[in-house]
Parts: C-alpha cells; structure tokens; sequence
C-alpha cells in the first residue's frame, strides 16, 4: 500500500487505508450514492472495478466503482468518459464520498 505522507490527507473510514490528499480535491459540490462527494484528481490505494455507463446528474457518463485496496469497502467512482463535451473535465477523475472517506492529520 502505498502511504501519502503530509498534512491532511483522506482515509478509508473501514480500514484507515490512505486514499487521498486534501490538495488533491477539485470540488466538493458533487453528489454520490449516500449524500455529498468529492471530486479528485487522484486517488491511491484504491481498485478499480468494470466499467459500466450510468445515468447521473449530469447525464451519461461511463464510471467504474472504487474500492479500497485493502478492506474492498466501495468509496466511490472513477470517471472513465463522459458523453457531453462540458463534463470531460471529470474524465479519470474521481468521485469519494464523504461517508466513506475520515479526515486524517488535521
């Protein structure tokens, strides 16, 4: 497993696996499954899942589910394509959510 080192960074809340950086955030105006999200740049430690297309919020996207490396709990998603042209900023990024992530090193 790979171990992010620094102030504030986001954990699994099952295993306390590393996943994420705070700097790493983009938005946290998202939406997930459970309530709020996060979108990020990058995420560490997680396994990605087939992909499969999904209509969301902003309409149809291809997704694959993330999954914590070491426990398998679902964190979120990983957007693989989006089909309209104002959503491909969200391409290969990923979507946490705040439900399943703890803050660490705050």
């Amino acid at each position: 497993m790979a171990e992010l080192v620094g102030p504030r960074l986001y954990s699994c809340c099952n295993c306390r696996n590393h996943v994420s950086l705070h700097d790493d955030i983009i938005s946290k105006a998202f939406q997930g499954r459970n309530g709020r999200a996060f979108l990020f740049s990058h995420a560490v430690n997680v396994v990605v899942g087939p992909k499969e297309d999904r209509h969301l919020m902003t309409g149809l996207h291809t997704v694959a589910d993330i999954y914590c490396a070491d426990c398998r709990e679902v964190l979120g998603w990983k957007y693989m394509r989006a089909y309209e042209a104002s959503q491909k900023y969200k391409e290969g990024k990923f979507i946490l959510e705040k439900s399943k992530i703890v803050k660490e090193n705050w």
